[in-house]
This record gives C-alpha cells, sequence and structure tokens, in this order.
C-alpha cells in the first residue's frame, strides 16, 4: 500500500457521519404543519372580517331625517348702511369782508332764516352808495331829456303856426316867398327836434335800467353779509371765527358753516343683484344699530337709483328715517333689514344636510329604504338654512348630519327624532 492510499484511508475515517433521516423528518413535519396553520388562521380571520364588512354594508346606517321644504314666501334681508343727512350744505360768503359777529357754534339748532354770521363790508357799501349816486345823476338827466323834449315840442308847434301863416301871406301878396320858405325850413328843423329828443329819452331811460341793475347787484351783495339759514338743522362744522377774512369765492374760499338738516335722515345701503328685484319704493324696512341694542327703528324705501353699478353689480337704495328725536346721528354705520319677495320658489334644507367632498356639493336623500346622493345648488345661506336654486323638488326626506362614510346606494333606517331635553 503506497502512502498516498494510507492518507486516503485517514480522512475516511475521520469524516462525521450524517444525521439519520428519521431526525429530519421530524423537523421538517411540525415545521411545515406550522406554517399551513398559520395560514388557515389569517385565511379564517380574512374570511371573518369581510364576512363583517359585508354584514355592515348591508345593515341599514341609522340617520335623522328633515323634510326639504318648498317656500315661495318672503326672504329676510340684512345688509350693511350709512346715514346721512337728509339735506346737508356748505355755506359760503358771497361778500368780501370781515366776520363781525357769529351767533352759531358747531352744535346749535337753527330755524331756516336764522341769522348766523354777519360780515362787514366797507367796500361793498361804498359801491353801493356810488351806485346809488350815479343812478341819481341817471334820472336827473332823464328828466332834462324830457324838458328839452318838451322844449322841442313848443318850438316845433310855433314853427307850424309861423310856416302856415308865411304861407298864407305870401299866397296873398303880403310876404314875400323867401320868408315863406324859411318859416318852411325852421318848421321841419323843429320836427327834427323832436325827434331828437324823444331819442335822447331812449338813452336817458336805458342809462337809468343799466345803472339801476348795478344798484340792484349791489344791493343783493350787501344782503350777503347776513348769512342766513337756508332750512331748519344744525350746525355741524365751524370753519371762521370774528375777524377772520372771507373772500367771495365758492373755489378758492374758505366755508364758513356746515349745516345738515337731521329730523329726517338718509340710510344709504347698496341691495346686490340676486335680490334688487324685490326692492320697491314704500317697501318697509328695519334699521338697527349695533351700539344700541334691541331698538329697531321703522322706516321704507323712498328712492333707488334704478341701475346697478358696474363695478359692484349692486343698486343703491335710500332708505327715509324719523329722526325728530335726534336718536340717530349722520354718518353711523346701521344694518337695514328687509323683507324681500322671492322672484321664484326655492328649496330649504338644514345646513347640516350638506355634503361637499371630492364629487361636489350634494345632500343625501332617502328614496326606497336607501341613501342618493343629489347634486345641489345653493342660492343663498343664512347660516342655518340654505336656500337651493336646483337639485331637489321638494317634500323629499334628506339626512341630517350624515356620517362621513356614507355612500350612495347605501340602505338606510330612519330613527324618530330626539325628544326634547333629551
Amino acid at each position: 500500500m503506497t502512502e498516498r492510499d494510507r492518507d486516503a484511508d485517514g480522512e475516511g475515517q475521520d469524516r462525521p457521519k450524517p444525521p439519520p433521516r428519521r431526525l429530519a423528518l421530524f423537523l421538517v413535519v411540525p415545521l411545515a404543519m406550522l406554517i399551513l396553520f398559520g395560514c388557515f388562521t389569517r385565511w379564517r380571520e380574512s374570511q371573518a372580517a369581510e364576512e363583517t364588512r359585508k354584514r355592515l354594508r348591508d345593515e341599514p346606517v341609522a340617520v335623522q331625517v328633515a323634510e326639504a321644504k318648498k317656500t315661495s314666501d318672503l326672504t329676510a334681508t340684512v345688509l350693511p348702511g350709512q346715514t346721512l343727512a337728509f339735506t346737508s350744505a356748505d355755506l359760503y360768503a358771497r361778500a368780501t369782508g370781515y366776520i363781525a359777529e357769529r351767533r352759531v357754534d358747531i352744535g346749535s339748532r337753527v330755524k331756516k332764516g336764522d341769522l348766523l354770521i354777519r360780515i362787514a363790508a366797507p367796500d361793498l357799501d361804498q359801491q353801493l352808495a356810488q351806485a346809488r349816486a350815479q343812478l341819481g345823476q341817471m334820472e336827473a338827466q332823464l328828466a332834462s331829456a324830457h324838458a328839452a323834449l318838451d322844449q322841442a315840442i313848443a318850438t316845433q308847434n310855433n314853427n307850424r303856426i309861423n310856416s302856415q301863416r308865411s304861407h298864407i301871406l305870401a299866397s296873398e301878396g303880403w310876404d314875400t316867398a323867401q320868408n315863406r320858405d324859411n318859416t318852411a325850413t325852421n318848421y321841419q328843423v323843429s320836427v327834427k327836434g323832436v325827434s331828437s329828443a324823444q331819442a335822447g329819452i331812449g338813452v336817458a331811460v336805458a342809462n337809468v335800467r343799466a345803472q339801476q341793475a348795478t344798484v340792484d347787484r349791489l344791493v343783493a351783495l350787501t344782503g350777503f353779509e347776513r348769512v342766513l339759514a337756508p332750512f331748519d338743522g344744525v350746525i355741524t362744522a365751524r370753519d371762521v371765527d370774528v375777524g377772520a377774512l372771507v373772500q367771495s369765492d365758492s373755489v378758492s374760499g374758505t366755508p364758513l358753516l356746515h349745516l345738515d338738516q337731521t329730523d329726517v335722515l338718509r340710510c344709504q345701503v347698496y341691495v346686490p343683484q340676486s335680490q334688487f328685484a324685490g326692492i320697491r319704493d314704500g317697501l318697509p324696512a328695519r334699521i338697527t344699530v349695533p351700539e344700541l341694542p334691541g331698538k329697531v327703528f321703522a322706516a321704507a324705501v323712498s328712492r333707488s337709483s334704478a341701475a346697478l353699478a358696474q363695478n359692484s353689480r349692486s343698486m343703491l337704495v335710500e332708505v327715509d328715517i324719523d329722526n325728530k328725536d335726534g336718536t340717530l346721528k349722520p354718518g353711523l354705520f346701521v344694518n337695514v333689514g328687509f323683507d324681500i319677495a322671492r322672484p321664484a320658489p326655492l328649496i330649504v334644507v338644514p345646513d347640516a344636510a350638506l355634503i361637499f367632498d371630492q364629487n361636489g356639493l350634494h345632500v343625501a336623500v332617502v328614496r326606497d329604504g336607501k341613501a342618493h346622493m343629489q347634486p345641489v345648488s345653493i342660492e343663498r345661506d343664512t347660516g342655518t338654512e340654505a336656500d337651493l336654486s336646483n337639485g331637489l323638488q321638494g317634500g323629499e326626506q334628506v339626512i341630517v348630519n350624515p356620517p362621513t362614510d356614507l355612500t350612495d346606494n347605501q340602505p338606510v333606517r330612519v330613527s324618530p327624532p330626539p325628544k326634547a331635553g333629551s
């Protein structure tokens, strides 16, 4: 035996013996059975879950419903507005001068025709005196023109008699032809003199009228030295004091006072396009002021612009408010309530019935024991109820506070409404 053979025999003696096949079978079989048991258990749980889901899906869901009401009643609308004085005016000076007297201040209540301010205008007074003196001159010139006319008429009559006498004498040979011609010429000249005197009177009359107009204008201007109240109201602004110089210019001049008539107030409110059709003159309105809780002032629509503004698509409406007690003031922010007639019947549902998800806005309608998703469009939302313009016909049962997982055609069971106090 060679050395290589001996080495081969030695290695064969050191190699371990393989495990018995019975032992491997004992390990593999339990492991396979354990895996099969786990898979079976998982399958059983999956089947049970699927059966549970199917049972829950087929079992009706208890829901609360409300009826979709069809209404054509009046729509209660509240819009913001502001109060203004019924009549308001800035009073300017029409006479240049100094403030000599001021009888009113801010908050003063005045009547129409009351003296508010007296302006001292000596220059204007002197212009009036000068104009009146010139008017006297013009009237004297007119009287002189009348006297000249009388004198011209007398001269004409005298020359007419002399001409007639000379014509008779010359025809009988007692006077010369030259003298006859001279008297006839003098008569013709006196006729022209009468016409000239009459024209002089016309000029004098025109001068008197022109000067009288100047005097009347200055009298009117001096009348503006007394600033009078144009209407009943309250002084809300005072821009001058005694001694201040004022100019008779409404552009560059400073307003003297601001006067507001407050026994009746205008309330301006802008009505949107969706509601303008129900606005008419005489429509009752309710005015409330946030700072006067509990007080409601009755009023009515007095006028409207009869056109919608292009930038806001709203119509200006004015409501007159009786304010003889002076409770309200110009410039207040108020809320104006109207009961506007609906242009067409609408469907009213609770806000809690609205569903908004990835499919849009809709409500769940109960029909044949199932929930049906119905798309809708909102015309107006008051915060508690929604007016729908389309989607429902009225009388449907809509689900209130629907479950978040409610699906179309899912069976539902209508529960009775909860008792009060429960």
